[in-house]
């Protein structure tokens, strides 16, 4: 496994910056009342739904595996 449990969390932390701006996204068009472009945005919004749930099962997959290894 490469990588660290913190570049996971880091990767993460982007993540759900971009899951927020996104959904200031998707608020605007449904001021705007435009369901097609708001369907797209949802999709968007599920699929880094997706990666956040992903990088964070990640960093706690990392994080047990350093924790059970033996420390010099």
């Amino acid at each position: 496994m490469s990588g660290t449990a913190d570049e996971a969390l880091g990767r993460a932390e982007e993540l759900l910056e971009r899951l927020k701006t996104t959904r200031a996204e998707l608020e605007r068009l449904a001021a705007e009342e435009n369901a097609e472009a708001a369907v797209d945005v949802l999709t968007e919004l599920a699929e880094l739904a997706k990666e956040v749930e992903s990088e964070l099962a990640k960093a706690r997959s990392r994080a047990e595996s350093r924790a059970e290894s033996p420390q010099p």
